[in-house]
C-alpha cells in the first residue's frame, strides 16, 4: 500500500479513542502524528490509582463490556491482563449484576429475602433487555425507558408486593448508572435497540494492574515523543487560506491555552461530549455546522461517581458482595421523581440515588458506592467528609450493624473535571440517536462546502460519535481506529 506519509497529524485528546487513532496512524507508516492532552497523563476517563495500598482502585472505566469483536478484550487476552473464572469476579464492585450475595436492606432496617429480590431483578432485566433487543410493542416505543418499566412492571404480581415494587425502585435506580442518566423518565425506551452489547462474558474484569495496563500496551506502540501533555486546545482554526499575506502550507492551526501554535492538515478531535457541550460553539473557526451542533447539544452526557470507603476492618459477612439500600420512596418512583422536578428538594435526599455499597476486589476493608446524574453533581460539590459520614450514617440505619469508622475516602468527581465534565453519552427521550452520533461523526469539511477545501480537516472520535457501542471504552477506541482509517484510506492512492 502506497501511503503517502507525510500529512501531518494532530490529534486533540490521550483518551481510548486519540491513542487508538494515534496508533493505527502510526503503524501505517505516518510520520507525523502528534497529540494533545490537557491532562498531566493520558487515559482520558480511565484513572488506575492505588490510594489505599500497592492495590489498584478503578476511579473511572471499570470493566471491558463484551467478548466477540472486542479489540480491548482481544488485546487483555493476548497480554494475559484479564482477571479469568468467576471465583475472581466474586467482588469485582459490579452494579446490577446482583447475586445471591447481594443483601437487600429496607430503609427500616429489615433485610428484604433473596427470593424476592431474585424475582424482581430477572423480571427487571427481561423488560430492559426487550428494549435493546428492540422488541417493544408499538404503544411503548414512544415513551421514557422509566414510563414502559412502570407500565410493563404494573402488570405483574410481583406489583401488588410492597417489597417487590420497592426492589423495583431499586433496580431503576442502579439501570441509572448503566445509562450516566439522572433518570429513566429521562431516557428513551426506542433508542436503546441500537446500543449493541457484544456476546460473551458481559464484565470482564482486568487484573492487578486494571485498565492502566491497556493503556501501557497502546502507549509503548507510539514513538516517545507523540503525546504532548497538559497542551489544553483552545481552539481550531480550520479551512484557513492563509491570505495574511504569507503562504500557509497547512489547512489547519490547533491554538493551545499557551498560545502555541500547532499547524496541521488533518485534526482528530477526540474530546468528550461534555466538553463539546461547552466549548463547541467557541473552539471552531469557521463555526460548526448546526447539524453537530444540534447533535452536540441533543446527546445526553451524564456523570457516574464512585465513593470508595475504607474502614480499619471488614463487618459485613464473608458472603456478602454488596449492601444494597431500598428506600420506601425512592428518587425513580414516578410521583417522587415529578414532584422533585418543581424545586431543589432533591438535593436535601441526594444520598437517596446511591444504590448500595459493593464489595472491591483486592480490597478487604473497602466498598464502593454509585451514584449517578444530577445527585452525583450535587455531592462531587461536598466534602469528602460530609459524604463519608453520610454514608457511614446510611449503613448504620439500614443495616443495624456495628459500623467502624472510615479510615479513608476516596470520590470521583467527573462531572466537574473541566476536560470531560461528565461520564458517558446516554440518549435522551424523543431524540433519534442513531442520526445525532451520526452527525457527531461526520469529517469536515463535507464534500458540499468549497470544492477547493482540502479534504478531512476536521474528524471526529471518541464514545460519543459510536453509533452501537457509545458509553464504551472499546466504542471510544473502535471510533478512533475508525477516523485513523478514513485518513489511510485518503492517503492510498
Amino acid at each position: 500500500m502506497n501511503v503517502s506519509r507525510d500529512g501531518k497529524i494532530v490529534v486533540v485528546g490521550a483518551g481510548f479513542a486519540g491513542l487508538a487513532a494515534a496508533a493505527s496512524l502510526v503503524q501505517a507508516g505516518f510520520q507525523n502524528v502528534k497529540i494533545l492532552e490537557a491532562k498531566e497523563q493520558a487515559g482520558g476517563r480511565v484513572c488506575t490509582t492505588k490510594p489505599f495500598t500497592e492495590n489498584i482502585i478503578e476511579l473511572g472505566a471499570n470493566w471491558i463490556h463484551g467478548q466477540d469483536g472486542n479489540p480491548l478484550y482481544h488485546l487483555a487476552k493476548e497480554q494475559d491482563l484479564l482477571v479469568e473464572g468467576g471465583a475472581a469476579n466474586k467482588n469485582m464492585c459490579l452494579p446490577h449484576s446482583v447475586t445471591p450475595r447481594d443483601y437487600f436492606f429496607m430503609e427500616d432496617g429489615r433485610q428484604i429475602s433473596t427470593d424476592i429480590v431474585d424475582q424482581v431483578c430477572s423480571l427487571f432485566s427481561k423488560l430492559t433487555s426487550k428494549a435493546f433487543e428492540s422488541e417493544l410493542e408499538e404503544e411503548h416505543r414512544a415513551i421514557s425507558l422509566g414510563d414502559y418499566l412502570d407500565v410493563s412492571f404494573a402488570g405483574s404480581t410481583l406489583a401488588t408486593s410492597e417489597e417487590g415494587s420497592k426492589v423495583f425502585e431499586w433496580c431503576k435506580r442502579s439501570e441509572c448508572t448503566d445509562e450516566a442518566a439522572s433518570s429513566l423518565y429521562e431516557v428513551s425506551a426506542s433508542q436503546l435497540g441500537y446500543y449493541i452489547a457484544l456476546e460473551g462474558g458481559f464484565f470482564n474484569s482486568l487484573g492487578p494492574r486494571g485498565y492502566q495496563a491497556i493503556l501501557d500496551i497502546l502507549l509503548k506502540s507510539l514513538p516517545s515523543d507523540t503525546i504532548l501533555s497538559n497542551k489544553e486546545v483552545k481552539s481550531i482554526q480550520w479551512d484557513f487560506q492563509g491570505n495574511k499575506g504569507k503562504e500557509q502550507n497547512h489547512p489547519v492551526q490547533v491554538i493551545c491555552k499557551n498560545d502555541q501554535i500547532f499547524e496541521a492538515d488533518h485534526v482528530i478531535v477526540t474530546v468528550s461530549l461534555g466538553v463539546l457541550k461547552q466549548q463547541a460553539r467557541t473552539m471552531f473557526e469557521p463555526a460548526l455546522p448546526k447539524s453537530k451542533l444540534d447533535a452536540i447539544e441533543r446527546l445526553g452526557f451524564g456523570t457516574v461517581d464512585k465513593i470508595f470507603l475504607r474502614f480499619n476492618e471488614r463487618f459485613w459477612p464473608e458472603d456478602c458482595a454488596g449492601i444494597q439500600l431500598v428506600w420506601d420512596e425512592g428518587p425513580e418512583d414516578k410521583a417522587v421523581y415529578t414532584s422533585q422536578d418543581k424545586d431543589d428538594a432533591w438535593k436535601e435526599t441526594w444520598f437517596k440515588k446511591i444504590c448500595g455499597f459493593d464489595t472491591v476486589a483486592r480490597h478487604p476493608t473497602v466498598l464502593c458506592g454509585w451514584i449517578t446524574g444530577r445527585e452525583a453533581l450535587h455531592m462531587e460539590t461536598l466534602q469528602d467528609s460530609e459524604v463519608a459520614d453520610i454514608c457511614a450514617r446510611l449503613l448504620r440505619s439500614f443495616t443495624g450493624w456495628a459500623i467502624p469508622d472510615i479510615s479513608q475516602v476516596l470520590i470521583s468527581r467527573w462531572g466537574h473535571d473541566p476536560h470531560v465534565l461528565g461520564s458517558y453519552t446516554f440518549v435522551p427521550h424523543w431524540v433519534n440517536g442513531v442520526k445525532e452520533h451520526e452527525a457527531l461523526a461526520a469529517p469536515l469539511p463535507s464534500c458540499s462546502q468549497a470544492p477547493e477545501s482540502k479534504p478531512l480537516q476536521v474528524l471526529f472520535a471518541g464514545e460519543a460519535t459510536h453509533v452501537n457501542f457509545y458509553t464504551t471504552t472499546h466504542g471510544a477506541y473502535l471510533s478512533g481506529a475508525r477516523e485513523a482509517q478514513r485518513l489511510i484510506n485518503h492517503y492510498s492512492h
